[in-house]
């Protein structure tokens, strides 16, 4: 009898070991992570293929516009490719799943009279892509590279894969016409009340909003420029590549422009305001018209320059756009490998918010993943883990963290704690409002979990499970 209280003695210690290092050690593999996009990891510079367009998916994207018609989502961008001049035109990239990307051509064959004679330009930059009332608006941009002498132009179509017909000027701009805006970088959209409007315009002025006639796709009021929505001190602070998404939920209209230089230092910025009128202001209140010499830390920063460990990084990540999908939102702008920066990639981000209604990115690029339920056991291991700060729009480089079972960070002063699928995270005197998502890590290769979000201060924060 004794022998028999022994091994059932035995037998419950084991069980609850077991349990114990059930409930407080868990493999990601449980999950229900994204498999790989692609059969074999592919380069971002692919020499090969620079004058193969077939071939381009993702490459030579910037500035991309995209809507979804239909099951098929399409990007509108500026004519660029690295190597040569590019060909006019405005180019078209077509998805199923916003991974695969197929090159499909191009709307124009060339700029239009009307638009060369105003601006000398012969390239199309920054389009923007919408519908109303069953029509298909194109917007497009033509300019003297480095001055106000700028035409927003539009085109219609009956299909979005066209034919399209150029209905002529939206609005254009030249230095002495008594302006300020700089007639660039369209975005349309409509607001709560189904009101149409335009926003536009760079660091020549700043951004601007204007009302959109819905019957013809033009100026409300021709000779209005609009109402400045952000600038920033000066000409050596850019501002540009506007867009507004409005949140139902949150009730807010998000302000989205890029900073920086596109080439290095471009990053994605975020305002909010109840009104599409503005003003515009970030997470401390901060408005974004702010002329000031603090005006380069305005915004709350999203999306910026990143190297992740195992990886060169990107830099020039910005002119981004909203995707609103369903019950999802995404955002896609551009980057270019830190190998060569002349390779512009189309990148596509799932957007989580965090718990005081701001949009914050997930660290990796979309590759299909969906919702999944974290729990503490997960989280226990190695991550990498990058800041954004406001402060600083160069490339940040990524550190190792290791989260304790304990709720504690190994080495570093900090906690973690994980409730309702949403984490808090201190590091050191920051603490953090994370969301918790499933992600495919494209720098090493594999299916992990990842968490993004924003401390109190507007600092946001991306990180992945090693």
């Amino acid at each position: 009898m004794r022998k028999i209280m022994i091994g059932i003695t035995m037998l419950i210690l084991v069980i609850g070991s077991f349990l114990f290092w059930w409930s407080t050690s868990a493999s990601i593999k449980d999950l229900a992570l994204p498999k790989a996009p692609f059969e074999k990891q592919i380069s971002d510079v692919r020499p090969e293929i620079l004058h193969q367009e077939n071939k381009w998916t993702t490459n030579f994207t910037h500035d991309g516009a995209i809507l979804k018609e239909a099951d098929t989502y399409y990007v509108f961008s500026t004519d660029y490719m690295v190597g040569s001049p590019p060909k006019p035109g405005i180019q078209i990239r077509k998805s199923k799943d916003l991974i695969h990307w197929q090159f499909a051509g191009r709307v124009f064959d060339q700029v239009t009279e009307e638009a060369f004679d105003w601006t000398g330009g012969n390239t199309f930059w920054a389009p923007a892509i919408t519908k109303i009332a069953g029509k298909f608006y194109l917007y497009y941009s033509v300019s003297k590279v480095g001055s106000r002498t700028s035409y927003i132009g539009l085109a219609t179509a009956a299909h979005i894969d066209g034919p399209w017909e150029d209905k002529g000027v939206v609005v254009a701009s030249k230095d002495g016409d008594g302006k300020t805006v700089n007639a660039i970088d369209p975005h349309v959209l409509q607001d709560e009340h189904g009101k149409w409007w335009m926003t536009y315009g760079s660091y020549f002025g700043g951004i601007f909003l204007t009302e959109i006639d819905p019957k013809d796709g033009k100026l409300m009021k021709e000779s209005y420029e609009g109402m400045l929505l952000a600038k920033r001190k000066d000409m050596t602070m850019g501002i540009e590549g506007p867009e507004i998404l409005y949140n139902a939920k949150t009730g807010y209209y998000y302000l989205m422009v890029s900073y920086g230089w596109l080439e290095d230092t471009y990053n994605v910025r975020i305002g909010r305001s109840k009104s599409i009128k503005g003003p515009y202001v970030d997470s401390r209140g901060r408005d974004l018209r702010d002329t000031s010499d603090e005006s380069f830390d305005t915004g709350v920063k999203i999306i910026g320059g990143y190297q992740f460990r195992g990886d060169d990084g990107f830099v020039g990540t910005g002119h981004a756009a909203f995707l609103k999908d369903g019950k999802d939102t995404f955002i896609i702008h551009q980057a270019r490998p830190n190998e060569d920066i002349y390779w512009s990639q189309l990148q596509v981000r799932k957007v989580y918010w965090t718990k005081d209604g701001w949009p914050v990115v997930s660290p990796e690029r979309y590759a299909g993943e969906s919702e999944i339920k974290i729990k503490d056991a997960h989280m226990v291991g190695e991550w990498d883990i990058l800041t954004f700060p406001r402060f600083d729009d160069g490339q940040q480089k990524s550190e190792k963290v290791t989260l304790k079972k304990n709720g504690k960070l190994l080495n570093e002063k900090g906690s973690w704690r994980l409730k309702n699928h949403m984490l808090t995270l201190r590091v050191g005197q920051e603490t953090y409002d994370m969301q918790m998502g499933a992600a495919w890590d494209w720098e090493n290769w594999k299916s992990t979990i990842i968490m993004t979000g924003m401390s109190k201060d507007g600092t946001t924060i991306w990180a992945k499970r090693l």
